[in-house]
């Protein structure tokens, strides 16, 4: 079975850029497509910039509108229209309430239905197991007992999903385990602070298990709010880890108990976590790095390095400092 990445679980409504924009002087009124981030939107499409960290995808970006600060604006190539606010992440989920249905709140999936076992080719169910509308699961997978599939959700061949688990917003691809308890492609932590009422904003992105991930129990997966998150293949994670909104984790990774990840973090090939550890957002961690059990990462880590403590370093200097 072949499983579309590009799958959509929120439906947009197409839009002239004037009409979500009425306050700003927009040079070319054209239908909005998406709402992407800087790296893979393309023409027709909205991202947004806020921060100096992302200037050189700023610099090369497809996107024909941009929403960001005069102080950043300099750094989107000339082909971007530049939409300038105070505040860009508040804009972007105002946009996204103009655009997206119900994405800033996870209602129950009302399609829910016990599994028409001649749809499921092969599959195997325990007992109390719901799916929904447009569910697709290949063969020879095993779903367990109290188990729910939201409408859309793919999952591959071979695959075997544990008792209490709730998918959704998630493509899973073939041989991939996930045990009891597991929440997997639920909102994200996002919001504005605000005098009167915080702003929520929407999660439109979804989450990707590639082939033969393995997820142990009770772990927290939460899907992309622009972007999607993305778990790379032979990846497995220990008991209780959290993964927040965007975070993209290599291939071959062993991630130990209770380790968390901040949002937006890109994790690189063969990285090992020991259990407690913290990863803070928006950082880049290389290929084949070790952080030890307990470490606050608060800064990038390159390739090939073995970090430990709060603030994590190398742990030659940890070593030396802790003697």
């Amino acid at each position: 079975m072949s499983i579309k990445k590009s799958k959509n679980f929120f439906n947009s409504k197409q839009k002239f850029i004037k009409n979500l924009f009425p306050n700003h002087k927009i040079k070319k009124n054209i239908k909005i497509n998406d709402i992407k981030p800087l790296i893979s939107a393309g023409k027709n499409d909205i991202t947004f910039y806020d921060s100096k960290k992302y200037k050189d995808l700023a610099n090369s970006t497809k996107a024909s509108f941009c929403i960001t600060t005069v102080n950043l604006s300099p750094d989107l190539p000339r082909t971007v229209e530049k939409i300038l606010v105070k505040n860009v992440l508040y804009e972007l989920a105002v946009l996204l309430k103009k655009i997206i249905n119900d994405a800033d709140i996870d209602y129950p999936d009302l399609t829910l239905r016990p599994p028409i076992k001649k749809k499921f080719i092969s599959v195997k169910f325990g007992n109390n197991v719901l799916i929904g509308k447009n569910v697709i699961i290949g063969k020879n997978s095993i779903i367990g007992s109290n188990t729910i599939i939201e409408k859309n959700v793919s999952i591959g061949k071979n695959c075997v999903i544990g008792s209490n688990v709730v998918i959704k917003n998630s493509i899973i691809n073939n041989s991939v385990v996930i045990q009891d308890g597991n929440r997997i492609g639920q909102k994200g932590f996002g919001f504005i602070p605000n005098k009167n009422k915080n702003i929520k904003i929407p999660h439109i992105g979804k989450v990707i298990i590639n082939d033969d991930v393995e997820i142990a129990c009770n772990c927290t997966i939460d899907r992309g709010s622009i972007d999607d998150t993305i778990i790379g293949k032979n990846t497995y994670l220990d008991n209780q880890v959290h993964v927040a909104h965007n975070v993209k984790i290599g291939e071959n990774c062993m991630i130990a108990g209770q380790v968390g990840f901040a949002g937006s973090s890109i994790i690189g090939n063969n990285v090992s976590i020991g259990g407690q550890a913290g990863i803070s957002g928006h950082l880049k961690i290389g290929n084949n790095v070790k952080i030890g059990g307990g470490s606050g990462v608060v800064k990038d880590v390159g390739d090939n390095q073995v970090v430990m403590g709060y603030p994590a370093v190398l742990l030659r200097d940890f070593l030396k400092n802790n003697k």
